[in-house]
């Protein structure tokens, strides 16, 4: 049998959701030391992090923590796709679960680091997400290309070529016990 993004995307997300909480905290402290480094040696200002659903990386501690440091911003949904606005509290609960800041006026076009939940990746890199197309809608639209970085509770990667021209690659995908670099050639 073949393997299809969709029975790829069903396993991961089976994976995910029947890890072990015992040592969660953990893992996930290793996951946003790793991040922060990686962060710290990129240098960027301008940051865009995701709030977690349940069974994502819960990177809420390091959000807090670059918030006093960086221009940080949160997705924001906008019918099909997204845009980014400030990341400011109180967030509010939206659809599938997501929490969202307050919607901006502010016309947010450029950043230097994009923090992207992923489900599982593929051998060129590229995320394979929720299959609703949000994040590779937005990302057509930036005008520079940002460094990327997937994070995942529970590495979920396949070295066969399963996405679609249109998915986006990361530079970095980031899990609480390995990161991986996409190669350049």
């Amino acid at each position: 049998m073949t393997l299809t993004k969709t029975i790829f995307r069903k396993k991961c997300l089976q994976k995910m959701k029947k890890l072990p909480q015992y040592n969660k905290n953990y893992q996930m402290a290793r996951l946003m030391s790793t991040l922060e480094k990686v962060i710290e040696k990129q240098q960027g200002k301008r940051i865009l992090f995701y709030y977690p659903l349940d069974f994502e990386a819960d990177i809420r501690k390091l959000l807090q923590k670059m918030r006093r440091k960086k221009d940080v911003y949160l997705p924001f949904m906008e019918g099909e796709s997204f845009k980014m606005v400030p990341f400011r509290l109180p967030l509010t609960r939206k659809k599938f679960g997501v929490y969202e800041a307050g919607n901006s006026l502010r016309q947010i076009k450029n950043i230097d680091i994009m923090i992207v939940p992923s489900i599982g990746v593929d051998g060129n890199f590229q995320r394979i997400g929720f299959g609703k197309g949000m994040y590779d809608r937005f990302f057509a639209k930036l005008r520079k290309r940002p460094y990327i970085i997937f994070v995942q509770p529970q590495l979920c990667f396949t070295q066969e070529k399963i996405c679609d021209d249109y998915d986006i690659t990361c530079n970095l995908l980031v899990t609480p016990c390995a990161t991986l670099e996409k190669r350049k050639y």
